[in-house]
Formats: structure tokens, sequence, C-alpha cells
């Protein structure tokens, strides 16, 4: 069962302060949207997969994810969409990466995280 308030109260300063500090909504909306990029597990799997090794082509991760390079090709669309990975062309192959340093830190802090807690 969560644990709520048993007698209701707001404390205004902090909630006054708590609105004044949020991101605009649109913001908001990309917010969730980049973690609803992360929540699905074969895009976490893609992603992971691309952490450890820097950069794949999309033929490695349907190797990876064992899953068609169609499929694979569709959830890295998702991704590229959403500014978690991007890709460079070499001659008849696409090799994707991790779309910079933040996105490999947020997936290697929320490993630690959950290690941790187990």
């Amino acid at each position: 069962m969560t644990e709520v308030c048993k007698v209701y109260e707001e404390h205004l300063d902090k909630v006054l302060e708590a609105q004044s500090k949020l991101p605009e909504d649109e913001v908001i909306l990309e917010i969730a949207d980049f973690f609803d990029a992360l929540g699905n597990p074969t895009r976490l799997k893609i992603l992971l997969a691309l952490m450890e090794a820097g950069e794949l082509c999309t033929c490695d991760l349907s190797a990876v994810t064992k899953l068609s390079v169609s499929a694979v090709s569709h959830q890295l669309r998702i991704l590229k969409d959403r500014k978690v990975v991007t890709y460079r062309k070499d001659g008849k192959n696409v090799f994707y990466r991790l779309d910079d340093e933040h996105i490999r830190e947020i997936l290697r802090t929320t490993v630690v995280h959950l290690s941790e807690v187990r």
C-alpha cells in the first residue's frame, strides 16, 4: 500500500518553489518522450549494446537483438527521432552510436542504481 498524508495540508512555499522551477510543458513532453524511448526492452538492448560497443551497424544490432534488420531499423528510427542515437554512413553500411556522453551517463547511472537496489 502506498503511504499518503493522513491530513491534507499544503505547504504553499514549497509548492510555489517547485512550480516556479518546473520546465515549460513542451519541455516536459519532450522529457517524457525521451524516457518513453528508453522504456522499450528492444530499444534498451540496442542502447546498452551501443554503450558497450561504441558503434554498431544495423546488421550488428540485428544479430545482438535477434530481430530482423527491418525491426531494428524501426526501433532505431524512434531512437533517432528522440535524439538518443545518431548515425553515419560508410559505403553501404549505416553505423549507429549513442548521441552523446549524456546518454551514456544516463544508462550507466541507471545500471549502477539498479545493481545497488538488489
